[in-house]
């Protein structure tokens, strides 16, 4: 008997943690993005298997509009329990009320609420397993409400950075020193889009990936691509390749 309370209390230390990956069928920049093919791969493909390869995911599901995502979501292993809304599969649709809304359906399908949530976007493929799991264990390991991916500008630095105003350029950020080198600049980071990790009870109430107070979980350019443009799928296959 005292046996069976040791596993017990063991599985209720144990975090319940759903990953989710958005993937909505429409794209302007690439048509079919989320399944255009990286280096052979669906690009999708990449994210669900960082997902199934996390030791600590207790779930990992994708929400999306498109019966063909689903059908490759699926072939990779995750889970696509229901389809997303025409409402939250509009072009202007946000990410919060779509990961709100994955919550709430997939709840209701399992019949309890989880810990923490991850939203793992489909267009940082080259994010591994390992970044996943580091960033959560930060996030349990703190008393923070969230994590979020993110990666040195290096040489695009909001102290290089112009504006044109009519016909002429200005400097965005007033600085003593014109074109200063990237060595003398304080080191500034920009979201990478990899990994966004939260309590789940924040989230849900506040509205917000980020809430009171958000950790940073620092990737390096190599596993840092976005894909956009179709340029990004070249850069990306290159990283894959070398």
């Amino acid at each position: 008997m005292a046996i069976l309370t040791i596993i017990g209390n063991i599985f209720d230390l144990k975090n319940n943690i759903l990953g989710i990956i958005p993937a909505r069928g429409g794209s302007k920049g690439i048509p079919g993005k989320n399944v255009f093919p990286l280096n052979g791969k669906p690009l999708i493909s990449y994210t669900i298997e960082a997902g199934i390869n996390s030791k600590l995911l207790t779930d990992l599901i994708v929400s999306t509009d498109s019966y063909e995502i689903k059908k490759v979501s699926e072939k990779f292993g995750a889970k696509v329990p229901f389809m997303r809304p025409m409402e939250l599969s509009s072009d202007s649709a946000l990410a919060i009320p779509t990961i709100q809304h994955a919550i709430s359906a997939y709840e209701k399908i399992i019949g309890y609420k989880y810990d923490y949530i991850i939203m793992l976007q489909p267009t940082a493929p080259l994010r591994e397993s390992y970044d996943i799991d580091n960033a959560l264990q930060m996030l349990m390991d703190s008393d923070a409400d969230s994590i979020i991916s993110v990666v040195d500008v290096d040489n695009y630095h909001p102290e290089k950075m112009k504006v044109i105003k009519g016909d002429f350029l200005f400097d965005l950020k007033k600085t003593n020193q014109e074109n200063p080198p990237r060595q003398s600049l304080s080191r500034v980071y920009i979201v990478n889009g990899a990994i966004y990790a939260t309590k789940r009870d924040v989230f849900m109430t506040c509205n917000t990936f980020k809430g009171d107070s958000c950790l940073h979980y620092v990737m390096p350019d190599e596993r840092s691509a976005n894909i956009d443009k179709y340029v990004d799928i070249a850069v990306a296959e290159y990283l894959l390749n070398n």
